[in-house]
């Protein structure tokens, strides 16, 4: 697990977390220029409780890296357009009138933020939010470590499960032939009672024809006996 002074030393290890601005508002509210998205050096300064010069040397040193998180800094036309956006945003909310910079404007995002608590040293308020991002780390690797435990413990299952599978084969196959077998006799069941239908089919009409000539037999027997009266 990587310790706080790793996290102070190692750009690799602070990429790993910069994913992680939600940690931010755990630990202090921060104030948001009036499009949410960005924050000015001294916003920055207030929220570690630090002077903006602090800030501003920990961004000088790691320029390419804050830089690469959000950090922006802002002159001439792109800047007033900017401050338009901001006046006509902050008119909106009704809140006090928007502070301009002269000519030009550092902007940070959650980002950069969360990146200057990873190299500000002197900051409780920084350290506080080292101290979440490790916890959180700590939390992540036992979830990790949890969920590996129980993939083995499902691989060893199915190792059970291989193996059994394997003895039943050969108890399939055996199955398998007798119920063929079986087959087999059902069809030949099957063909004597269609025969056995088919004879008694013919039985019957024969009975039937029989009764048929009897009955004959009878009624001209009948009539002979009652003229010979």
């Amino acid at each position: 697990m990587p310790t706080e002074a790793a996290l102070l030393e190692s750009r690799a290890l602070r990429v790993e977390q910069m994913e992680r601005v939600d940690v931010l508002d755990k630990v202090k509210s921060l104030a948001m220029l009036p499009d949410g998205i960005h924050l000015r050096t001294e916003d920055v300064a207030r929220y570690f409780e630090v002077s903006t010069e602090v800030v501003k040397k920990v961004t000088q040193r790691h320029r390419a890296e804050v830089a690469e998180n959000g950090l922006r800094l802002m002159r001439g036309a792109e800047l007033r357009e900017f401050h338009r956006d901001m006046v006509s945003l902050w008119g909106a909310e009704g809140g006090e009138s928007y502070p301009q910079a002269a000519t030009q404007l550092t902007l940070h995002t959650r980002r950069t933020v969360l990146n200057v608590a990873m190299l500000l040293r002197d900051s409780d308020i920084a350290r506080c939010v080292r101290t979440y991002l490790l916890d959180a780390e700590q939390d992540l690797r036992a979830g990790y470590a949890s969920l590996e435990h129980r993939v083995t413990r499902v691989e060893s299952c199915l190792a059970g499960v291989g193996t059994a599978l394997q003895e039943l084969g050969p108890v399939l196959n055996r199955m398998s032939h007798r119920l063929d077998s079986l087959d087999r006799r059902l069809d030949v069941t099957h063909q004597v009672v269609g025969a056995m239908s088919v004879r008694l089919g013919h039985m019957s009409e024969d009975i039937v024809r029989r009764m048929d000539e009897l009955a004959r037999n009878l009624k001209d027997l009948n009539r002979r006996s009652s003229k010979q009266r």
